[in-house]
């Protein structure tokens, strides 16, 4: 009999620590006391809000800047998907469109039907629907609100924040629909694309927003139960959708902001296997097929802004990496054989920032060096070792108000990026 009921408790034993193991990055946060976020660094912020606390003035000039741009949130008007003048297709307002920003009218057609693309040229016609700026601003002006009330403790700030997320997502006369099936639509040929999943990507900010309010009075349990269930329906639309197996399938940087937001809404809905799933096929579907072994990315440079691509999807597989940090997936580290990765591409785009080389791709407009800036600040604390820190020299410093000093430590100081394990 104790026999068996060693074998019981071992057997229990071992459920536990699987179930422990299984937790993932969030429940760990919450029984730490950090914030339930995900992109951000909490063990850094956490730190950076009780130096202030403490007196610290080196963050004041940043904490200052974020407290302007939160009153000025606080009397911003509510934004609400339903508020534009053209209807979608469905007849119903409450659904997200957007129009494709790189087709116009064809000169050749009596009525410019169906729209031609001129890649990385505006058309201004996209101004006429708002839902993709607006989306933005929602974004923008929660993650300011949700981080001024954590860095403060002032509920003004949270309140504005949880009204805000209410109208969008939760309210019956205002709530957008969980899908984006017409984004980017281009005239003449169809009413929506894969592509337009890429309008989407300020969402990630949003479910790290609700994680630092989670503390705050005005953040009830019906509203995270909400804002919960309407992001498990995004998700599944994510995967289930024609125009979302389309973007997940894509090759360049459409694919890699796919799973940016895949990842992030899986973690916040506690799906950390299928977050580990989509970190763990990255390594070969993002980093091995986009990147080549001299670090180009040859899908962004065919582009009319090949740099600023470039750049760009290389911030988001940075992104990918960081959220693989939440769940012990270490995509920093991961190369190829023949050399293939992350901070190969990064290596290759220095020279051009720097100005050491001249670029001699395309980029239609302003050739911005300063793209790369945060990547080389990013890689100077993710990879100690390498020649990054050295290179901040040649960069311009942060500003003190830069609200990034709240957020992430400076190259020199100790890395808390690593915050987080499974």
């Amino acid at each position: 009999m104790k026999q068996i009921n060693r074998q019981i408790l071992a057997l229990i034993s071992t459920a536990f620590l699987v179930a422990t193991a299984s937790l993932g990055a969030a429940t760990q946060m919450a029984a730490s006391g950090l914030p339930r976020v995900f992109l951000l660094d909490s063990q850094f912020m956490q730190s950076a809000r009780e130096r202030l606390r403490s007196g610290d003035t080196n963050l004041a000039p940043a904490l200052s800047a974020l407290q302007r741009e939160a009153d000025d949130a606080l009397s911003a008007a509510p934004l609400s998907i339903v508020n534009k003048k053209m209807t979608p297709p469905s007849g119903d307002k409450h659904d997200y469109m957007s129009m494709a920003p790189y087709f116009w009218p064809d000169p050749n057609s009596s009525n410019g039907l169906p729209y031609i693309r001129r890649d990385g040229e505006r058309n201004p016609e996209i101004g006429k629907i708002p839902d993709h700026r607006t989306m933005d601003e929602m974004a923008g002006r929660v993650e300011t609100l949700a981080l001024a009330y954590f860095f403060t403790g002032n509920e003004a700030y949270a309140a504005k924040a949880a009204e805000m997320l209410r109208i969008w997502f939760l309210a019956p006369d205002t709530r957008m629909n969980s899908n984006l099936k017409y984004a980017q639509s281009v005239s003449g040929l169809n009413t929506g694309r894969g592509i337009g999943l890429i309008e989407s990507r300020s969402l990630t900010r949003v479910v790290d927003a609700i994680g630092l309010l989670e503390s705050s009075h005005a953040w009830t349990a019906a509203d995270d139960r909400g804002l919960k269930e309407w992001f498990t329906q995004f998700l599944q639309w994510m995967q289930e959708s024609a125009n979302g197996r389309a973007e997940s399938a894509a090759k360049n940087n459409h694919g890699t902001y796919y799973d940016v937001q895949a990842v992030s809404f899986a973690l916040f809905l506690g799906k950390t296997d299928l977050a580990v799933e989509i970190l763990n096929t990255a390594r070969q579907k993002r980093i091995a097929l986009q990147i080549e072994p001299d670090g180009r990315q040859p899908l962004e440079l065919v582009r009319t802004k090949a740099w600023s691509y470039s750049t760009g999807n290389l911030g988001g597989l940075m992104l990918l990496a960081a959220l693989g940090d939440d769940v012990g997936v270490d995509l920093w580290h991961f190369r190829t054989p023949d050399g293939r990765s992350i901070s190969t591409a990064l290596d290759y785009l220095v020279p051009f920032a720097l100005g050491e080389k001249k670029w001699s791709y395309q980029q239609l407009g302003e050739w911005p060096p300063q793209a790369l800036y945060p990547l080389i600040r990013k890689a100077a604390l993710k990879y100690p070792d390498r020649q990054y820190k050295a290179l901040l020299s040649k960069i311009p410093k942060v500003a003190p108000e830069n609200r990034i000093n709240l957020l992430s430590p400076k190259p020199n100081e100790p890395d808390t990026a690593a915050k987080k394990v499974s």
